[in-house]
């Protein structure tokens, strides 16, 4: 989420940090253990679990690898690593 610096920081720190990054975009970390994995603040992870589970269960009932790549958009390759994946 991008924030302006002026309404977050105080004036004294704000002029610290432009001395090292005047005008331009900078990344700050989370406080070590704060960190979560990628995908679970948003739900992307379990959104491609999920679609990944249904890939699996219609290859297993029969369905075609090229319907299955027409039917999400992704390559042979892809499908063929999601349908011989472990759950």
């Amino acid at each position: 989420m991008y924030l302006n610096a002026e309404d977050v920081l105080p004036p004294s720190l704000l002029r610290q940090v432009q001395k090292y990054v005047s005008g331009r975009e900078l990344y700050i970390p989370r406080e070590s253990g704060e960190r979560v994995g990628w995908g679970q603040r948003n739900g992307t992870r379990r959104k491609l679990q999920l679609r990944n589970q249904e890939i699996r269960r219609r290859y297993q009932e029969g369905e075609p690898i090229h319907a299955l790549m027409e039917a999400y958009h992704l390559s042979y390759d892809s499908i063929r690593k999601i349908v011989r994946a472990k759950e």
